[in-house]
């Protein structure tokens, strides 16, 4: 799964810990914990407590309290018999209740929408360089839109890949859609500044349209978002083409309600600017 955005982004002195501005004694020893933490992430083999220092821009020895105390609670263990430590085994149980949590939430919000629109509803999942479905809520119409969960599909043609490249920084979309865009139906886009434009209006409007791109027959709207462990997300509404034009303004109204739901319930930023 590729790296979509950091969400430890201090460096040197200049790091968030280094510049805390609350005055509370008991805040500031909970984000300096959690700076430590997030230093740590993605060190498979571990940081030295020098390292860790230099990083959040805190002398070694408040670093070595910190990872002390986080030790004691199995938030951080060693990462070698002789020096250095990575994340511990009690934030892989917290990830998992969280993982629950998540699942659970969107479950929810996705029957919720679902049912106001009355089509069908998924959610998508970056994995390698395709959206793949991870969650659906059928439309109860006999005609009507339907896709396997764990079927993948590509980013450049379709609403729910659009949107997912629209929380993406600009590195990371160039990456993306370097590759060839195969024509799939007449409507496929297959040149990179069109592709450029269509994700540039998903930022600005929040949404990303599907006019019958990957399938025919088929049109969708899709809204992108980053989840909790910074995966970037698509819910989407797939409709048949015979019903989407007079329904377009109306799902788009909805979807974006839903976004900002799913942000406020989990507590997370819904583009990439937040």
């Amino acid at each position: 799964m590729e790296q979509t955005k950091s969400r430890y982004t201090g460096h040197g002195t200049g790091g968030p810990a280094a510049t805390q501005m609350n005055n509370n004694p008991g805040v500031q020893v909970i984000a300096r914990a959690a700076t430590v933490l997030r230093s740590l992430e993605g060190q498979a083999d571990g940081l030295s407590l020098t390292q860790i220092a230099q990083l959040v821009g805190l002398a070694r020895s408040t670093v070595a309290r910190i990872v002390n105390a986080l030790r004691e609670e199995q938030f951080v263990m060693a990462a070698s018999p002789t020096s250095g430590v990575r994340l511990g085994p009690a934030l892989t149980r917290l990830a998992g209740s969280a993982s629950v949590h998540f699942d659970h939430v969107t479950r929810t919000i996705m029957t919720e929408l679902s049912r106001a629109v009355g089509e069908t509803v998924d959610l998508s999942v970056l994995k390698g360089q395709f959206a793949v479905i991870t969650g659906q809520v059928e439309s109860h119409h006999r005609l009507r839109t339907v896709s396997v969960v764990g079927e993948r599909f590509p980013l450049y043609c379709t609403a729910n890949g659009k949107a997912i490249l629209s929380v993406l920084s600009n590195e990371l979309v160039d990456r993306f859609i370097a590759a060839p865009m195969f024509k799939l139906t007449p409507n496929t886009i297959t040149k990179r500044t069109e592709l450029i434009k269509a994700i540039e209006a998903c930022r600005r409007i929040g949404y990303a349209v599907e006019d019958e791109e990957h399938t025919e027959g088929i049109c969708g709207l899709a809204t992108g978002f980053l989840d909790p462990w910074g995966r970037a997300v698509a819910l989407s509404i797939s409709v048949p083409t015979t019903r989407f034009e007079g329904l377009c303004t109306g799902l788009a109204s909805r979807l974006l309600a839903a976004r900002e739901w799913t942000a406020r319930v989990l507590n997370i930023p819904v583009t990439l600017d937040e």
